[in-house]
């Protein structure tokens, strides 16, 4: 929007009623959190299900596919808690803005 020579910069929008209070705040998305969340969980798992060894009747990748269930299920579970606590965060920091809508 450019400003014409002659138009005040600080002059407040004219009131006709298309004016309401709104709340801006930054959130954070949720799917980044449980998509690392499950990385990092699988990745745990493997890292640990290679350090001892495996049963020879099962064999390592039956029982790596069987403790990432619960590795990448709690990394989920980290990933959302990170992400409550950052989304309670962002609801301090919000701030009351006017907008106008437009039709």
């Amino acid at each position: 929007m450019s400003q014409t020579p002659g138009e005040d910069q600080s002059a407040p929008p004219a009131a006709d009623g298309n004016e309401q209070p709104m709340r801006l705040r930054r959130a954070p998305k949720l799917a980044p959190f449980v998509l690392l969340g499950a990385g990092v969980g699988l990745i745990g798992t493997l890292a640990a299900t290679s350090l001892f060894p495996a049963d020879p009747s099962v064999g390592f990748s039956v029982l790596a596919g069987y403790f990432s269930l619960y590795g990448v299920t709690g990394g989920i579970g980290a990933g959302i808690v990170v992400w409550l606590v950052l989304d309670r965060r962002s609801k301090k920091r919000e701030r009351q803005v006017t907008a106008e809508r437009e039709d």
